[in-house]
């Protein structure tokens, strides 16, 4: 069974950008197969990472509900469902991605999470990797979208907010009974000495896996709609390596 490794934080800490640099971390390296999972609703890890996604598990869902009635016969309409969304699957160079797309409408979440759960089953067992962009906040884990987890990683920004904000996260995921490996902390876009969060950070009971620089060369990709595999700043592409290396070796 592939290694599930799923990545959260409140909005703007640049969260999607750390998962597709764990993506493309994996990659590189050659660790093994990666299908990639995109279950923010606003959906933005296509472009972090440089791939077109032709079809969206809500484009789905939309889709076959306006054709219900012309479903293949003696299949139900979730088999149905399943069977489509993994056809959707979009296939990069070394990678894959399924993005989950924006539910419309009350009630639609619990079914879509629902079917991502039940494919998320299916699929683990083809690929060596799981890298999953939740939503930001607390969306899936309150859900029990992810049952069981391998390592979860925990995305704040320069902030005290954003540290505090990935405890209540942790403190739900634990709260929740959800089966989950090891939780870990990233520092993102530092601007300066980490000791003003030094106080937050020990008292969470959260593993510091590391810190990433702010970096100009990080915003200029997302403003030029380039993929985070085009970096060149060593110093980013280093504070990964560290990363990876604790989350991995844990």
């Amino acid at each position: 069974m592939g290694m599930i490794i799923a990545v959260n934080g409140k909005g703007g800490t640049g969260k999607s950008t750390v998962a597709g640099l764990i993506v493309d971390y994996i990659a590189s390296k050659k660790l093994g197969s990666i299908l990639a999972v995109d279950a923010d609703p606003n959906s933005t890890l296509s472009d972090v990472l440089g791939i077109k996604i032709e079809q969206t598990m809500v484009g789905v869902v939309d889709e076959t509900s306006k054709k219900k009635d012309s479903l293949p016969a003696g299949m139900t309409k979730d088999r149905f469902i399943e069977m489509k969304i993994q056809e959707s699957i979009g296939e990069g160079s070394d990678f894959d991605l399924l993005a989950m797309g924006r539910p419309e409408g009350p009630g639609c979440y619990c079914y879509i999470n629902s079917v991502l759960r039940n494919i998320l089953n299916d699929v683990i067992h083809g690929y060596d990797f799981l890298v999953i962009d939740n939503a930001a906040g607390m969306e899936h884990i309150s859900r029990r979208t992810e049952r069981i987890i391998d390592k979860m990683v925990l995305v704040s920004d320069y902030s005290v907010i954003g540290v505090r904000s990935c405890v209540r996260i942790y403190a739900l995921a634990k709260d929740m009974g959800i089966k989950i490996g090891r939780f870990f902390l990233i520092i993102n876009k530092l601007a300066g000495s980490l000791d003003p969060l030094k106080g937050e950070i020990d008292s969470s009971g959260i593993t510091l896996a590391g810190t990433i620089d702010y970096d100009e060369e990080l915003l200029c990709l997302s403003l030029t709609n380039k993929p985070v595999s085009d970096i060149k700043n060593d110093r980013v592409r280093n504070s990964i390596e560290n990363i990876m290396k604790n989350i991995m070796e844990r």
